[in-house]
């Protein structure tokens, strides 16, 4: 009878569990999913109409999918957003690992220093990091451009990238990086041959993470580009709400859901990857 009780409780704790969780899941997501349905509305409102509640096929509608398509100020934004994205990731990654390979050496000066001032971006409020930026890129030059704001989204990036790689060099064997030296193969080689292949998930998966970072952000970009043809996606949308709301910026949230599941995706099959190497598993 005592085991019975016990199992009984066991479940009982795990139901509730089970349930808890679906609640602050479907809490913390319905607020996303809720933005799919209204960019396709036929209406220009921030609601469902009458029929969308009914599921009618006239309330449906893709104009504001075509809106984006077909609005300059949209496609420029875009283009920016996927320009600076990429630059930033491409020096954020490269940064960012050969920062994590340098502050494993347990015999660097200051290393505790060195990776909290690495990972400040990640612990400062944005909005401080932002008005920093700003005073130190007007001085420079910098503010008003699609470079200013590369620098400052690799400075964003940079700690994602450190925490990664990381992680994965937690596990690496150093002895193959000896083994290389001595038998004559240069460091840059003995690194592209051994050291890389080795953390490449890591590297991956900071990257995903540095371009995630960079294609969400908005406090920066606020301050930074002020003209127009320098707006981002998220500093365009954030110009729509205040001058002019339309559904467009529903369609354009929904189509960066469905750009950022996909980066997400990739993430999950970086880490499963990442798991398998670990574990000496071959990868499929």
């Amino acid at each position: 009878m005592t085991l019975l009780r016990i199992e009984d409780t066991r479940g009982l704790w795990r139901g509730l569990l089970i349930a808890v969780s679906t609640a602050v899941f479907v809490f913390l997501i319905a607020p996303i999913l809720v933005i799919i349905p209204l960019s396709f509305n036929a209406e220009p409102y921030f609601t469902f109409t009458p029929g969308m509640l009914r599921l009618q096929s006239q309330a449906f509608s893709l104009r504001w999918y075509e809106g984006f398509f077909q609005e300059p100020r949209w496609l420029v934004a875009t283009g920016n957003s996927l320009f600076v994205a990429t630059a930033s990731t491409v020096l954020a990654t490269m940064l960012g690992t050969m920062a994590a390979l340098g502050l494993r050496d347990e015999r660097l000066p200051g290393r505790r220093a060195i990776r909290g001032l690495i990972l400040a971006p990640m612990i400062v409020p944005i909005i401080i990091t932002a008005a920093g930026t700003y005073m130190v890129f007007s001085v420079v030059g910098l503010v008003d451009s699609l470079t200013g704001l590369v620098i400052a989204h690799t400075v964003l990036g940079v700690p994602f990238v450190v925490v990664t790689v990381s992680a994965s060099l937690t596990g690496f064997d150093q002895t193959l990086e000896r083994a290389g030296l001595i038998l004559g193969a240069p460091p840059f080689l003995v690194f592209r041959r051994i050291t890389l292949p080795l953390i490449l998930p890591g590297v991956m998966a900071g990257a995903v993470l540095a371009f995630v970072s960079s294609l969400d952000e908005v406090v920066v970009a606020l301050f930074i580009t002020p003209s127009p043809q320098f707006y981002t996606v998220p500093r365009q949308m954030w110009s729509g709400l205040r001058e002019q709301i339309s559904p467009t910026i529903l369609a354009v949230a929904t189509l960066w859901i469905v750009l950022s599941t996909c980066l997400l995706v990739t993430l999950l099959m970086l880490r499963r990857y990442a798991e398998r190497l670990r574990a000496g598993a071959p990868a499929q």
